[in-house]
């Protein structure tokens, strides 16, 4: 094996998500073989049924979700935004707006034909956690694949149709046959797993571990490799 294939599942309302493509970042630039790898991103909606346009913010939505005092849901969301400066990433959730994922999906889906799937996500994201955006809204859809590089004829078109649609569904059908419940999901070589933000180092470690196991150093002058008298 001379490649290393990585599957992302991930929202780009998942705050977990963007914190895990930045820590996936720092393992990758550390990784010796970064130049063998290639990265597919895969659609998840957290809520497929979020309204649009967005209604609310995260902290109704988190007090309404997990029957929490608004004091309470603001306290969890600061530990989330204190996880995230870790990794250099400043989330202004007081600006953020539950949002429909689904045709910003779509247009990742569009950027991946054009070569630009991981500048889409990191565009949705940003603007998402740092600036408020809502991602459900067509004009800020249109607004961020101009950013993203997205020729506006296409943006329009796919936002006009259901071109796509089938894409971010089959996306989701394979999470759900996998067993993904949760995510970021990282899948190396369509049979490792590693679930969550889970951290740059923990990352670095499972590519090269699976790395070393599926590409063996070869035997060197003075080594034995005999097998069954067979070498």
């Amino acid at each position: 094996m001379n490649k290393m294939r990585v599957d992302i599942w991930s929202d780009v309302v998942c705050p977990f998500c963007y914190i895990g493509k930045r820590q996936f970042e720092i393992a990758l630039d550390q990784f010796e073989h970064k130049d063998k790898v290639e990265v597919t991103w895969h659609s998840f909606q957290l809520d497929p049924n979020t309204p649009k346009p967005a209604v609310g913010n995260i902290y109704d939505m988190l007090s309404k979700k997990y029957s929490l005092t608004l004091e309470k849901a603001k306290e969890m969301t600061q530990g989330v935004i204190d996880m995230a400066a870790l990794v250099g990433l400043y989330y202004d959730m007081d600006k953020a707006k539950p949002s429909n994922t689904f045709d910003a999906h779509r247009l990742i889906h569009l950027a991946a034909k054009n070569g630009l799937a991981d500048k889409a996500e990191e565009t949705f994201f940003s603007a998402y956690f740092t600036k408020g955006a809502d991602i459900s809204d067509e004009e800020t859809l249109k607004n961020l694949s101009a950013e993203i590089g997205l020729n506006a004829a296409e943006v329009d078109a796919v936002l006009a149709s259901d071109e796509f649609a089938d894409a971010v569904r089959m996306d989701q059908y394979k999470a759900q046959q996998m067993g993904i419940k949760g995510v970021p999901f990282f899948v190396v070589n369509q049979q490792y797993g590693i679930s969550g933000a889970q951290g740059g180092q923990v990352i670095l470690k499972a590519l090269q571990g699976i790395w070393a196991e599926q590409n063996p150093a070869p035997a060197t002058d003075g080594e034995s490799c005999e097998v069954d008298g067979e070498c």
